[in-house]
């Protein structure tokens, strides 16, 4: 009897947090305000957008009609396309909260997590109906299909700003530096990855070659 009664409640918060994602949408300054300081927001529902995210992009690329996409499936690793989504978000959320941190940034980094994947919102409600419609309409119509997927990428990149501003407690103006500052502290932890794999991979050939050595003198 408890446990279900604690089922059901778990089960409201979930339904409750992820339809705040909706009021995010249309009221940003609040919304966001909300999400983590009066805890309206939940991990479980920020993990449920990415996840929808992530969906949209694989059924954009299956289902929008050649008109807008050619896909040569030969080519694609569905992987490595899902880690194209989730990487550059983990350095955002890394990037963001290590820079924000020395600046007198309030959110944390499970906060900095919830409101990016919040802030994705408007994709997947906007791609999924886009999908329908890319098949519905002809090359004349097709500036239709482009402008409303325009407008869900942008309208999910001001939703970004709003969120870290409203998280952080900053001004617009310092919002932007911080993005901008975002982006390079993100460009710089690809370089040092990128460097340290390519040191791995060298370190693992040397050893490769000594033990080949090692077995030919042998």
């Amino acid at each position: 009897m408890i446990a279900t009664l604690k089922e059901k409640i778990n089960s409201s918060h979930y339904l409750s947090t992820l339809r705040f994602a909706l009021y995010c949408c249309t009221h940003p300054l609040d919304g966001f305000w909300d999400l983590t300081h009066e805890k309206r927001g939940s991990i479980a529902a920020a993990n449920t957008i990415l996840f929808l995210t992530v969906l949209a992009r694989i059924m954009s690329l299956q289902f929008t009609s050649f008109i807008f996409i050619r896909v040569n499936w030969d080519r694609i690793n569905i992987f490595l396309y899902i880690a194209s989504i989730l990487f550059p978000l983990a350095l955002w959320c890394v990037g963001n909260w290590g820079l924000t941190t020395l600046f007198d940034g309030k959110g944390r980094l499970p906060q900095i997590y919830m409101a990016s994947c919040y802030a994705m919102t408007p994709y997947p409600l906007m791609q999924f109906p886009l999908i329908i419609f890319s098949n519905m309409v002809t090359v004349e119509e097709a500036e239709f299909y482009t402008v409303l997927s325009t407008l869900s990428l942008v309208w999910a990149v001001i939703l970004f700003l709003c969120a870290m501003m409203q998280i952080h407690e900053y001004t617009l103006k310092k919002t932007l530096g911080f993005t901008v500052g975002t982006i390079f502290a993100m460009l710089v932890m690809v370089f040092i990855l990128m460097l340290f794999f390519s040191m791995i991979g060298s370190g693992i050939v040397y050893f490769i070659s000594i033990g080949r050595e090692i077995l030919f003198r042998m």
